[in-house]
């Protein structure tokens, strides 16, 4: 699988419009979470997908420190159901990881992990911070790297 990273404004429409799809595919359709995923973030943020046959499968967005948290972050990270057991959701934090130390130059990153994510990010240098949370329903915590 190739990942991308791109701003919004370098994002073509067919891009955008299959990050969308996928993020509302899984955040909204299969988690059955009715939130507003459209949040004015998305202009700020960086881009970072897997292309698989033409394909969106996996993607996230990143900010710089300051810009969601203070770290730099990771979230939205989504992964197509159907692709979950090949190992992408891997591939795709790793390049996340790398892109914010690339393009931020940190090693410091924080995210929103939904709770049953908590040992899977645990596995990729991320530990937990402070207390369990309800974001949009769904119980989360903050995790930290670096």
């Amino acid at each position: 699988m190739e990942f991308i990273t791109k701003s919004f404004q370098e994002l073509n429409t067919t891009e955008l419009y299959q990050i969308l799809q996928l993020r509302s595919e899984v955040f909204v359709v299969e988690q059955d979470c009715v939130y507003q995923d459209l949040d004015f973030k998305d202009q700020k943020a960086l881009h970072v997908f897997g292309i698989k046959d033409d394909k969106i499968v996996a993607y996230t967005r990143i900010f710089k420190s300051g810009d969601y948290f203070k770290n730099a972050s990771i979230g939205r990270v989504v992964v197509a159901k159907n692709e979950r057991s090949s190992g992408y959701g891997v591939d795709l934090m790793e390049a996340s990881i790398k892109a914010v130390e690339n393009e931020f130059k940190t090693e410091k990153i924080t995210i929103s992990a939904q709770v049953y994510l908590t040992k899977f990010y645990n596995s990729l240098g991320f530990n937990k911070v402070g207390e369990e949370y309800l974001e949009d329903g769904i119980p989360h915590i903050r995790m930290d790297k670096g």
